[in-house]
């Protein structure tokens, strides 16, 4: 496994980040035990949650799986990075969400207590919230960071001026701010490319990407579908729309000699900006099968074939659409 520094600090992550949504809701406990120990033997050190996966509002789902397989020691907690999330909906009470300074100090503790740890290693915003002034957010965070209930602070789904407007408030205060950011991404997903991803290399931010498969189009789909599996019903209208480049794409992979899947992770691996693209495997054989990504490398001509298939914003703002 590779490893590198979650953006401009001096944590070590491997370059896979373990996404844990599928536990509850699409594993099982025992399998989602299973891979996150097949995680460690791989080197991967870094896993991602929220509080609000297993989409049961309150209950952390997710999180809890994760605190049980913390509990039954063998140094799993002390050899793992741990991301978790806070904004959603955790009650029917007016300040069980966002990113009021109650909410983060009282999801912080439900967190702690659900993934039975000590501190959060890294405390993401799910989204930004419009309502809440950062004094605010970054005055709650700190004392987080000070009681050592929280090592690093990251945000996810904020757009380039979110992470602007967060990191100069945290600057006024002489306070480190934004460590990561957890954005969409991926070759049928490139939007972040205009704004985000030059905002994360400007202030020394770890991208973090999920959907790096775009929730499995990506994958190879059409051949999935040729083998007598079903696509899943929200992806059949997707499919049915961009068909023909998702022919050309998988015509393009196998010319390669290299499935779907690897060469989508490949290509997001290549960005200098990624710290690490979230993967979610719901098998064994997923996760062990994403470790081929990294030995694939393209050719001038390759990387412009993809563009060609899979066009980006034309780059980054203004440039992309003005002079």
């Amino acid at each position: 496994m590779e490893f590198t520094q979650l953006g401009r600090t001096g944590l070590k992550v491997s370059r896979f980040c373990l996404g844990t949504m599928n536990f509850g809701p699409l594993t099982s406990e025992e399998d989602a035990f299973a891979i996150m120990d097949k995680a460690h033997e791989l080197g991967i050190n870094f896993f991602d949650t929220a509080n609000v996966y297993g989409w049961k509002i309150g209950e952390g789902v997710t999180e809890n799986i994760v605190g049980r397989w913390f509990a039954q020691g063998g140094g799993r907690r002390e050899k793992t990075v741990i991301a978790t999330k806070v904004f959603a909906r955790m009650g029917d009470w007016p300040n069980q969400g966002r990113l009021p300074a109650l909410h983060i100090r009282e999801a912080c503790e439900a967190s702690l207590k659900r993934l039975h740890t000590d501190h959060i290693d890294l405390y993401q915003m799910h989204h930004v919230d419009r309502t809440t002034p950062w004094e605010e957010i970054w005055q709650a965070m700190e004392v987080l960071v000070q009681q050592g209930k929280v090592l690093y602070i990251g945000s996810s789904n904020f757009a380039g001026w979110h992470i602007a407007k967060a990191q100069e408030a945290a600057k006024a205060r002489h306070f480190m701010g934004l460590a990561s950011e957890q954005s969409m991404y991926s070759l049928n997903d490139r939007m972040i490319e205009l704004e985000v991803i030059p905002a994360c290399k400007d202030y020394g931010l770890g991208l973090i990407p999920y959907s790096p498969l775009a929730g499995g189009l990506l994958g190879g789909v059409l051949q999935k579908i040729k083998e007598g599996r079903r696509a899943r019903p929200d992806m059949q209208k997707e499919i049915k729309a961009k068909r023909t480049k998702l022919e050309v794409w998988e015509r393009f992979c196998k010319a390669k000699g290299e499935h779907p899947a690897d060469v989508a992770l490949a290509w997001v691996l290549k960005n200098p900006v990624v710290t690490a693209p979230i993967i979610g495997p719901r098998t064994m054989e997923q996760l062990s099968g994403a470790l081929r990504a990294f030995k694939i490398k393209f050719s001038k001509d390759e990387l412009k074939k993809m563009d060609e298939i899979w066009p980006g914003p034309g780059g980054e703002a203004p440039e992309a659409y003005a002079w």
